[in-house]
């Protein structure tokens, strides 16, 4: 039986084709624990879980996402807008629980039956019962007591003790709040809270036309412009059934690929750095300057903003054979020299290990899974150009800290001969079609493999060509949770090694 046979079962009038490669099923809430269940079974992962308020009706689309080959499935809820509510799915797959409390949050959608329904995005003296992503929410009204102490899980015990650390840190980093549970230096549990700085992302979309959300998509985590861009720019053409000519999608790969290579060589040397090996950090930073000069000579700019736009990319240079073979030889020079080194070996091995098990309950992405031994990777799964055929996807399954490390370097390495091999087949340029919406309410769905793991982003839109709804999902969302996990057993001088293995955004995560 095929995922869309089993879809069908059940439901045969109610499967129809939405998009690119992505298949919709309007439920009964009664049905979606069933459904949701068999599309986990066959391999589907939990992509995205967008609410909407649409005034007089009130609706949540859930995305299962499998590849190869991309497959694409939406089951979508028409709720009663006087008490909205869905059954919760967090028995059965953690990512949805998280969701949902979201969606509570936000749309005061309520997660019927959900373990533990408590706040996620919304501190404790944001208002009760105010949810911004309500088309009547209003301004915010006046915030509560903002000196109630948040509910963090206490640990008790002989010699149990509390180090709290944040949400104000040194250095340039956004805030986040991190409470450890210690005996001795060993730590039992770790509560993250994030969202110090949600700011309202998907609802500044909303009535901006396609080609001004793109400003927007860029700036969602800065150092994943070109990604969250791409994303974006691949649901517009979706929803307008736009098909973007080959030589604009092999340019995108190109702006992808140079992304991953900036942000990949700087983990590397502030992994070295936080184990006091500061030579390999400064020689990773000045790796990292080439590749930015290199950017600014392709797009225009340091970070590659403006190279990606709705129905094409522009690129003004392309990165030479020798180039791009000396970048790859400077970084494995510093490589070798710091896997030479004992101490980071023995700091780096067996340090904040995520098994395999915990990495696929979490559901987390990028190279925090690959690490993990899950092989998962959005080129493969969901192309978006055909360039990327054969792609090598490093997988290593300590899950530790080393693991993270080399798999960082694997795929610079990968990155550097899939660039080759786009550079061949390409030239500096500006390609596009035209991107024309084309009835009331559109959808579209964008995946793309950003440097820290599958980005997804889902819009629908007017018919004038507004944006009427956006839901973006970064990596990190997915990926926080895991952090916790991993740093159980650990000591807390581990704590900023563990933490830059994962190198969460802080900003990706708080819309």
């Amino acid at each position: 039986m095929t995922d869309a046979d089993h879809l069908r079962v059940g439901h045969p009038d109610g499967t129809y084709l939405a998009g690119y490669a992505r298949e919709a099923v309007d439920l009964d809430p009664g049905d979606l624990a069933g459904t949701a269940l068999g599309l986990l079974a066959a391999g589907y992962r939990l992509a995205l879980v967008a609410g909407h308020d649409d005034g007089p009706r009130m609706r949540v689309v859930y995305l299962f996402t499998a590849g190869p080959p991309d497959r694409r499935v939406e089951l979508r809820l028409d709720l009663d807008p006087a008490r909205p509510a869905v059954p919760s799915l967090a028995a059965i797959s953690f990512p949805a629980s998280r969701f949902e409390r979201e969606l509570h949050d936000l749309f005061g959608i309520i997660p019927a039956g959900h373990p533990r329904p408590a706040r996620l995005v919304l501190h404790q003296h944001w208002p009760d019962r105010w949810h911004p992503m309500r088309h009547d929410a209003g301004d915010p009204p006046p915030m509560g007591d903002e000196s109630r102490p948040f509910p963090f899980l206490e640990v008790e015990g002989q010699g149990v003790y509390e180090i709290p650390v944040g949400p104000v840190h040194a250095g340039l980093i956004e805030p986040g709040h991190f409470r450890f549970s210690v005996v001795g230096e060993t730590i039992l549990t770790m509560k993250a809270r994030l969202w110090f700085v949600h700011k309202g992302i998907e609802r500044l979309f909303q009535q901006r036309h396609v080609a001004a959300g793109v400003e927007l998509a860029e700036r969602i985590s800065g150092d994943t412009a070109v990604g969250h861009a791409l994303a974006y720019c691949l649901a517009v053409e979706d929803a307008c059934r736009c098909d973007v000519p080959e030589p604009a999608r092999v340019l995108r790969a190109v702006l992808l690929e140079l992304e991953r290579l900036y942000n990949h060589v700087a983990d590397i040397g502030a992994l070295c750095n936080d184990v006091g090996f500061g030579v390999a950090y400064a020689h990773a930073l000045r790796i990292r300057e080439r590749l930015l000069r290199l950017n600014a000579q392709v797009s225009g700019h340091r970070l590659l903003r403006s190279g990606v736009f709705p129905g094409g990319a522009r690129v003004a240079h392309l990165p030479s054979f020798a180039e791009l073979d000396a970048i790859g030889a400077d970084l494995h020079e510093v490589v070798d020299i710091a896997l030479a080194n004992s101490t980071i070996v023995d700091r780096f091995t067996g340090t904040a290990v995520l098994s395999f098990d915990h990495a696929a309950e979490v559901g987390v992405l990028g190279y925090v899974a690959r690490a993990s031994g899950l092989a998962l990777d959005a080129r493969v799964a969901h192309p978006f150009h055909s360039v990327a055929d054969g792609l090598t996807v490093p997988v290593y399954d300590t899950g530790d800290v080393l693991a993270r490390f080399r798999v960082r370097v694997d795929e610079f390495d990968a990155s550097i001969a899939l660039l080759k091999r786009l550079v061949e087949q390409s030239s500096p340029a500006l390609a596009a079609c035209d991107v024309r919406t084309r009835g009331s309410r559109d959808s579209g769905v964008g995946i793309v493999e950003g440097w820290r793991g599958m980005i997804v982003h889902r819009v629908e839109l007017a018919g004038d060509g507004r944006l009427t709804r956006v839901k973006v999902v970064d990596p990190s969302f997915m990926n926080w949770p895991a952090l916790p996990v991993a740093l159980a057993d650990t000591i807390v001088p581990d704590f900023p090694l563990a933490n830059k293995s994962f190198n969460l955004s802080y900003a990706g995560n708080d819309l």
